[in-house]
């Protein structure tokens, strides 16, 4: 199997609150829109905020989390902070080694906003050395 894109497709309860969330609290640009959504940018992935809703008979909930890299999450919490969006929990380091902070979207889908700090295993290449 060959996955040519992907993309985390939202079904908001009102979906004007969740556009302007993701539009002017994340601060995400619009990669396209069209009739009953919008899908923005988010780094290497889309994220789509369907006007639609969910249907009556989807599962409840949200069980993950939505995971955006930024270069500086201190910087990311001051900008969030003065668009006026909640902070859940204010950037810290994990055990793991990613600084990290969460916020919700109107519907309460966690949003994970990580530095990757410069001495973390992601940074390294992994790749043996050439001979």
């Amino acid at each position: 199997m060959d996955i040519l894109g992907s993309r985390i497709i939202l079904r908001p309860a009102d979906y004007a609150t969740t556009l302007a969330f993701y539009r002017d609290g994340l601060g995400l640009a619009i990669a396209r829109e069209y009739p009953g959504g919008t899908v923005f940018f988010a780094g290497q992935s889309l994220v789509e905020v369907a006007g639609h809703g969910r249907a009556e008979d989807a599962p409840e909930g949200f069980s993950g989390a939505i995971w955006l890299q930024v270069r500086d999450v201190a910087d990311a919490a001051t900008e969030l902070a003065l668009r006026g969006v909640a902070i859940d929990r204010a950037p810290r380091r994990e055990p793991w080694g990613l600084i990290e902070m969460w916020v919700r979207d109107p519907d309460g889908v966690p949003i994970v906003l990580v530095e990757i700090p410069p001495e973390h295993p992601i940074r390294r290449d992994s790749r043996p050395a050439p001979k």
